[in-house]
């Protein structure tokens, strides 16, 4: 009876130890997407995508691995959260920034630190803030839009806003929520959505978990990225859906 509790005990041991590792994951996934219409001048054009933080400081490996391989950061919401120290906030915006110019979008835990606060650490690192807005980028006369909607969670989104002001450029939507898909007309001009939120249900037994895991889906006519998220809430542990984030090359056919 001792042989078997002592194997049980270990098994649990091996177990934690592997769902804490799975927590503090620094893994990078690259995707590569092609499409007809995007602007020659964004051939090969990287971005680097991160969401839920939360908690973590977010490794030198992660910000060594794609420093001088991204054009653009896009902080997917859940940055931070209440009881994190601002000071560890403002260290992982200064690391972040220090790879290229960076956006961000707001999550539902964002405002917990204080939103004055946090736009304070936004501009104190010239991370430009999209509150359902968009930033323009420019490159040899050609245009790209990155487009932001608010938090879902708290009602403070606008759709119609973001599909006006994009146009008919190429463009790229952030929210940190992925049902925002659910409010979007069968016609829109995003070509790429980025979201986070679900943390790929975080511990996932036999495959099975309280949210999807993270993954890139192709739709009809755009690619949604959903990820498993950087950080964890709660207990720092996962299974099955391991932390991740993202770096994406975009290409012409």
């Amino acid at each position: 009876m001792n042989t078997v509790i002592y194997v049980v005990f270990g098994c649990a041991i091996c177990l934690a130890l592997y769902m804490w590792y799975q927590a503090f994951c620094n893994r990078i996934r690259i995707h590569r997407l092609s499409y007809d219409k995007l602007p020659t001048a964004f051939e090969g054009y990287r971005i680097f995508f991160i969401s839920d933080v939360h908690r973590r400081l977010i490794s030198y490996s992660v910000i060594d691995e794609v420093k001088g391989k991204a054009d653009l950061v896009i902080i997917g919401g859940d940055l931070c959260e209440k009881g994190v120290k601002v000071s560890r906030v403002d260290e992982n915006l200064k690391r972040l920034a220090a790879i290229a110019p960076c956006v961000f979008v707001w999550g539902n835990n964002d405002e917990e630190i204080g939103m004055e606060k946090l736009r304070s650490l936004l501009q104190k690192h010239q991370i430009a803030e999209l509150v359902n807005s968009i930033k323009e980028i420019q490159l040899k006369n050609q245009e790209m839009i990155i487009a932001g909607v608010d938090d879902v969670g708290h009602r403070r989104h606008n759709v119609a806003k973001v599909i006006k002001e994009s146009k008919n450029s190429f463009s790229i939507l952030v929210s940190h929520y992925p049902t925002i898909v659910d409010e979007f007309p069968s016609s829109h001009p995003f070509s790429l959505m980025l979201s986070g939120h679900t943390h790929g249900g975080q511990i996932r037994l036999f495959g099975w978990g309280l949210q999807k895991k993270g993954r890139l889906m192709k739709r009809r006519s755009y690619f949604h990225l959903i990820s498993n998220g950087y950080g964890t809430t709660g207990i720092p542990m996962r299974l099955g859906a391991p932390a991740e984030a993202h770096l994406i090359v975009l290409s012409k056919k």
